[in-house]
């Protein structure tokens, strides 16, 4: 396979896994796939990024983040993963 066919499909499941972020998220449903205003969400979100309140909102959405993902992870994967960083 050519460079450029690997490098394509990289970024096409790249931008297919964050597509999936969007509708995890609960956005799509939400807004009613009104994609006008995912788009102007995201585009407030990233000049919350651009403000000096910007460690603040990494550090909110970060933690958010993390919970969400680890309420979707498979029963108890959280805590084996937890005793083996305890050396359990």
């Amino acid at each position: 396979m050519r460079t450029w066919q690997v490098e394509r499909r990289k970024r096409t499941r790249h931008l297919i896994e964050l597509g999936g972020l969007v509708i995890k998220a609960g956005i799509v449903d939400l807004t009613g796939d009104d994609r006008t205003m995912i788009y102007g969400a995201l585009i407030w979100i990233a000049e919350k990024l651009q403000t000096e309140d910007d460690e603040d909102a990494r550090g909110v959405w970060t933690k958010l983040g993390k919970m969400a993902f680890e309420a979707d992870s498979p029963a108890g994967a959280h805590n084996r993963s937890l005793r083996q960083h305890d050396g359990a």
